[in-house]
């Protein structure tokens, strides 16, 4: 096996994403397998592993992230992370055992978008369609931000009686302020592709996910046309005063979850769910 064949891992066992490469920029596309794309067990666990592999890899110089077919994703998969999350939501969670193993899922699953803004290389988010709870998530933990004209994004975890925390409230205040991200976060509403280019959420709005796709290739092929370890270290200066904070932050709403994640209100949100009705909250 030669140097180059060694750096270059294969992908080919993936499930929830797929990875494309042209020349020095990789594409990863989500796929599933829950419907839009949506985020289940092989989702949080390869996202981690083909990030630190982009990482090490010095023929990866740019990254772009979208989604396969109309949507970037629907955000969790709840139906099938119940095994993952059952054990710390059931009647037991008020002892210590659950809840430390809720504080300990929660930990991993934040380590997938970690892992995405770690990343030494530049990593474009191209979104398109529905961008749900998780979607925002992996989004904010990118580089840089583009969509399309039919692009809908919610910040959705307090629909279903989540504070969200797996990045969203650490890693947009930066990008679109306090007040923008707050307004997101207490209401949990849809917004559109225009609201996003004005709050600078995304950098540019393409007429559709075609011509995103053109945008975001010909924005990573500009970007891996620079020195690479160049490149590498702005983006590690720039994110110098921003990674303390946002991993304390992380910390914090894991711990907070862990405490307060069960309640009421959280069953008759998935409840509610289950039975397409609008639930009724009563803060218990």
């Amino acid at each position: 096996m030669t140097d180059s064949t060694r750096d270059k891992p294969s992908f080919d066992s993936l499930r929830a994403l797929r990875v494309e490469r042209r020349g020095h920029v990789a594409e990863v596309i989500l796929r599933g397998p829950g419907k839009g794309n949506a985020m289940g067990p092989d989702f949080w666990r390869e996202m981690p592993i083909v990030f630190r592999a982009f990482d090490a890899e010095p023929e990866v110089r740019a990254v772009v992230v979208y989604g396969d077919g109309p949507h970037l994703t629907y955000g969790l998969d709840v139906a099938a992370m119940m095994a993952d999350l059952g054990s710390a939501l059931g009647g037991a969670a008020q002892l210590a055992g659950a809840r430390t193993r809720l504080l300990e899922t929660i930990a991993r699953l934040q380590g997938s978008f970690d892992a995405v803004a770690a990343c030494r290389k530049p990593v474009i988010a191209a979104l398109h369609g529905w961008c749900i709870g998780g979607g925002l998530d992996l989004a904010a933990a990118c580089d840089v931000r583009l969509c399309s004209a039919d692009t809908r994004i919610s910040l959705r975890e307090v629909k279903l009686a989540i504070v969200a925390d797996l990045g969203s409230l650490q890693r947009l205040p930066p990008i679109i302020g306090q007040g923008h991200t707050r307004e997101l976060a207490y209401t949990g509403k849809n917004v559109d592709s225009d609201w996003a280019l004005r709050t600078g959420l995304v950098n540019e709005v393409l007429p559709d996910k075609d011509a995103l796709l053109v945008r975001a290739r010909a924005l990573a092929d500009e970007i891996a046309a620079n020195p690479p370890l160049v490149v590498q270290g702005i983006k590690q200066v720039m994110g110098f005063t921003a990674d303390p904070p946002v991993a304390e932050g992380l910390r914090f709403v894991a711990a907070w979850n862990s405490a307060f994640l069960q309640s009421a209100d959280l069953m008759e949100a998935v409840s509610a769910m289950m039975s397409k009705r609008t639930p009724v909250f009563r803060g218990e």
